[in-house]
């Protein structure tokens, strides 16, 4: 690998020869095993002792080495007798298999020249250092890191593998010292870039295989404190401290330790992101014009002022062969379009010495002004008379562009209607700007800026809500303020009128306020003072829609989801995609919805409560409400279930669904399905919670079902527990017991993932009563085989295997090979728990073989985890990280980010078993960094492992602060975990000295 040019070209080392000279392009490779290759065959370059010569002349860099000192080289002090003649014979050999204008003798001795397009590892690896120091200097960190880790994949293994001699001994010495160099320098832009989770991996392997090296400890350090784990970065300290006075005698480098006190204190600088700030200087207003006033309490919009600040500027100094700045900025009511361009409009009239022109074009309401009556007062307003302005649009056109010819005048054209209104009005002359504010979208606006402008960030809305209520009241309430900003969805308009409320009654608290705008139902009847109502401002954009829009705009606003796709509005709608398509596209450009991202659309959350009182007062029965939901649903099950059958094939849940009207989406593949899934998730969860009517109840509980795999992400788990939790509570008031039995299994799941076992073992209990009940075949299976996991998981191996048992016979009397294969390895952890470790791994290798059989993608990884397990306790340690390995595939194969740390942690186990610490801690590391989704009981097992791996490594003090954090976890959730770890914790107290005590854990 090269570095890119220039850095590579401007070498003139004297190891390059010019073009034409070299017979044959080579590549050859010194960082690992000594190797050359011609047109990318590897070429044979002989015996040990030969490597070493063309390593030695590979080294010189083009010089040519003396044959003393190449027997120096090869052979050291006490060479043999025929060295030279040997020395000769590897040369002869070389210029055979290389050339005689490669391996050049001369001057009674020997060098190579490389010509054009013949490369060394190290020269590429050298190269690519330099233009990485090169770009860390000038502030590309991100380059810099890139070109580092270019230079870091030159390595190969050991420098110079296998080659004799003294001169390579020490070759490998200083090339290993200068990889860890680099390493060094790339971890340290790993930091400053924000990758420090994923450095903590690295690092804990390195300072374990380099323990002395104190930059790498300082790197941890700095990556452990800025990970949130600040005992063990002060941990890693005191192990350091501890080395050095055993191994060396000395004291840390004063590097080190100014790290352990800046932790201690908490610098902030540790982990502050600098952020630059952006002045906008405000020209004083020194000309009258027809701007309205600026609103008093402007507030944020910092980047938007000044992106159109730079477009008016320069438009009025005539750069960028702008010949008029025309900017439209566009949002749904209420979103401070009007106030936005106000205030930049006064920043800039300095610029636009020969005036300003405003009109409001009403175009959002039903009467916009006509661009006829529009121009009149503009040349009235330039000083054109009554009498010389003539009749009709283009003739006042043309009269309007040249009466502005030569001057320097701004025109702000407010909420305009679209583009045929417009378009007479632009100035269309040099010096001139224009800037609107329309609903609109101005796509076909030739050589406009737009602008989409959005609600305020959380900070903006609070710091507006202050100005206009004051500091003293909402001091202290400042959740509460949050909460009322929120209610009003960030937008500026509903943010001032209840903020105007607020101020104008003084016995109201903000709590009050927050409380009376909680209820969704009359939010949009309290955001309204005096002449100004959000209500009002929405139903302008309403009624312009036509009718089509207009169901459409109703409709959606049903769905709970924050937004919804092409297809999914397809189904409520009961239109094609295409015709829906261009539905919601219409509506995006009237701002009443937004497009975040090609094929999904969303509601502001006030213009969705206004949607929904749309359809309330405009949709006609709530039968057509419910159908629309229903068929939403409808959409959401069955494309759920072909996604279900991709990931799961012969798992039989599938032929138990509910029957739908529409046949849901098709997937080529396992990967499409997945992106669906996990692209709908929250959308699909919502429909869930949403559908809790008694004829809709029976599919949420069943999508619930086949929507597994997001609970098992981790991900999705606690979102989908509380659509479960709906489904169940609402089938207990219901008495749908068959809905309710489907909502206890899919909690039960659920409580597993995140560690709440005795919440899922009752649910679990309770579902198999109600299968009792309804035979509902799904049930019968999977509630005994959940509780049979929850069981092994609490070490009840007796309990485990008669639950396991009943599930093996139901799967297998309702066929579902898929269901049978987990209970059978469920079952192998039952046997691995009660010291049967042969039949353990018997029965998950029968379970493999039925997954593999079925090509179950995720259920084949379970599988193999299982029966790594079950390795790992025989001591076939080898097979077992094999079949880790593949698990870890195919778990992120699947967006299981929950059993991928999971898998970690097996590994990390493996390795702990077969002592190898150093990498069962980055394997515990990698858990970690991913956050071991899944919950904090799954978290202490992780910390608990680490710390074993750290003890093991000598590293006890954060050893001890690992099994601290696991300790309290484990002793939070009265886990009988707690005891081991206790028990690890008086094992490593440190002993009383000088009759101080020793602290206990």
């Amino acid at each position: 690998m090269e570095p890119d040019p220039p850095a590579h070209e401007r070498r003139t080392s004297p190891h390059h020869v010019p073009a034409g000279e070299a017979a044959s392009k080579l590549r050859f490779a010194v960082l690992g095993p000594v190797r050359a290759w011609r047109d990318g065959e590897p070429v044979g370059v002989g015996s040990p002792q030969q490597r070493a010569l063309l390593a030695v002349l590979l080294l010189r860099g083009g010089q040519t080495a003396t044959v003393h000192e190449l027997v120096d080289a090869l052979w050291g002090e006490e060479p043999p007798q025929r060295a030279l003649a040997a020395l000769r014979t590897y040369a002869s050999r070389l210029r055979k298999v290389l050339g005689a204008d490669v391996v050049i003798s001369e001057s009674g001795g020997y060098a190579i020249r490389l010509g054009p397009g013949t490369t060394l590892d190290l020269d590429t690896a050298s190269a690519c250092a330099a233009e990485a120091e090169r770009a860390a200097s000038s502030g590309d960190r991100g380059r810099a890191r890139e070109l580092y880790g270019l230079a870091l994949a030159q390595w190969d293994g050991e420098p110079l593998a296998h080659i004799p001699g003294p001169y390579a001994e020490n070759q490998r010495t200083r090339l290993e010292e200068w990889r860890l160099s680099l390493l060094e320098h790339r971890l340290d832009l790993d930091l400053q870039l924000g990758s420090h989770a994923e450095a903590v991996s690295e690092l804990i392997t390195l300072t374990a295989e380099h323990p002395l090296r104190e930059r790498l400890r300082e790197l941890l350090m700095l990556a452990l404190y800025r990970s949130g784990r600040q005992a063990e970065a002060l941990a890693v300290y005191a192990d350091t401290r501890r080395l050095l006075a055993e191994e060396l005698g000395v004291d840390p480098r004063p590097e080190l330790a100014e790290l352990q006190q800046r932790i201690l204190r908490a610098d902030e600088e540790l982990v502050q992101v600098q952020r630059h700030s952006e002045h906008t200087e405000t020209p004083a207003a020194v000309v009258p014009a027809q701007l309205p006033s600026a609103v008093p309490h402007f507030t944020g919009r910092t980047s938007f002022v000044a992106e159109l600040a730079d477009e008016l500027d320069a438009s009025a100094r005539g750069e960028m062969g702008i010949v008029m700045a025309v900017s439209a900025v566009t949002g749904i009511g209420g979103v401070g379009k009007t106030t936005l361009a106000v205030h930049v409009a006064h920043a800039a009239r300095d610029r636009f010495p020969d005036g300003q022109l405003y009109i409001d074009l009403q175009g959002a309401g039903p009467a916009p002004a006509e661009p006829e009556a529009v121009l009149g007062a503009f040349l009235r307003a330039l000083g054109i008379p009554d009498s010389a302005i003539p009749d009709g649009v283009e003739e006042r056109a043309a009269l309007y562009r040249s009466t502005l010819a030569g001057r320097r005048v701004l025109v702000l054209l407010d909420n305009a209607r679209d583009l045929a209104q417009v378009r007479p009005l632009l100035p269309g002359t040099e010096g001139c700007a224009a800037l609107i504010t329309s609903r609109v979208r101005m796509v076909d606006l030739a050589g406009a800026h737009l602008v989409d402008l959005d609600v305020m960030s959380p900070e903006e809305a609070m710091t507006l809500f202050t100005r206009i209520v004051g500091a003293e009241r909402v001091g202290a309430e400042r959740e509460a303020v949050m909460d009322v900003v929120a209610a009003c969805g960030f937008l500026p308009l509903a943010i001032h009128i209840a903020a105007s409320r607020l101020a104008a009654r003084r016995t109201w608290t903000v709590s009050f306020l927050a409380r009376r705008l909680a209820d969704e139902r009359r939010r949009l009847d309290e955001l309204q003072a005096g002449d100004q109502a959000v209500k009002a401002t929405f139903e302008l954009g309403y009624g312009q829609l036509e009718a089509e829009q207009a169901r459409a705009f109703r409709l959606l606003g049903l769905a709970d989801g924050p937004d919804i796709s092409v297809h999914a509005a397809a189904a409520m709608l009961e239109r094609t995609p295409e015709e829906t398509e261009d539905l919601l596209e219409s509506l995006v450009d009237t701002s009443l919805l937004e497009s975040a991202v090609p094929g999904r659309y969303r509601y502001h959350d006030l213009v969705r409560l206004y949607a929904r009182t749309c359809a309330e007062r405009d949709e006609g029965p709530s039968s057509e409400r419910s159908a629309a939901r229903s068929r939403l649903l409808d959409f959401y099950l069955a494309t759920t279930a072909r996604a279900f059958a991709l990931a799961r094939p012969g798992d039989r849940a599938v032929s138990h669904l509910a029957a739908t009207e529409r046949p849901g989406l098709e997937f080529g593949d396992h990967a499409a399905a997945l992106d669906w899934l996990f692209t709908e998730a929250d959308c699909l969860l919502a429909c869930v919670e949403q559908s809790t009517e008694n004829g809709a109840l029976r599919r949420a509980a069943d999508l619930l079902l086949i929507a597994k795999d997001l609970a098992d992400s981790g991900t999705h788990s606690l979102r989908y527990e509380r659509a479960a939790t709906a489904v169940r509570e609402a089938a207990q008031a219901a008495g749908d017991p068959w809905a309710e039995g489907r909502a206890r299994v899919a909690l039960a799941h659920a409580g597993m993932v995140v560690g709440r076992f005795e919440q899922a073992d009752d649910n679990a209990r309770h579902a198999m009563d109600l299968a009792r009940t309804t035979g509902d075949p799904v049930v019968a299976c999977h509630a005994p085989n959940d509780r049979g996991v929850i069981a092994v998981l609490q070490g009840r191996h007796e309990d485990a295997e008669r639950h396991l048992r009943q599930a093996i016979e139901a799967f297998r009397t309702d066929g579902d090979r898929s269901g049978e294969a987990s209970a059978l390895c469920n079952l192998s952890r039952v046997r691995l728990g009660l010291g049967r470790t042969d039949s353990a791994i018997r029965l998950a290798e029968e379970g493999v073989a039925v997954y593999a059989d079925l090509g179950a993608t995720t259920r084949l990884a379970s599988g193999r985890y299982t029966l790594a397990m079950a390795l790992t306790n025989a001591g076939r340690i080898t097979e077992a990280l094999d079949q880790l390995k593949q698990a870890l595939a195919l778990f992120r194969e699947s967006r299981q980010p929950m059993w991928e740390g999971a898998t970690h942690l097996r590994m990390a186990e493996a390795h702990l078993a077969a002592r190898r610490p150093a990498q069962a801690a980055a394997h515990a590391e990698q858990a970690l960094a991913m956050r071991m989704i899944g919950g904090d009981w799954r978290r202490g097992n992780v910390l608990t492992v680490l710390g074993r791996a750290l003890d093991a490594l000598g590293q006890t003090d954060r050893a001890r602060a690992c099994w601290q954090d696991a300790l309290s976890i484990f002793e939070s959730l009265d886990s009988p975990e707690a005891a081991e770890v206790r028990a690890r914790l008086r094992a490593t107290a440190p002993e009383v000295s000088d009759g101080a005590p020793t602290t206990g854990p």
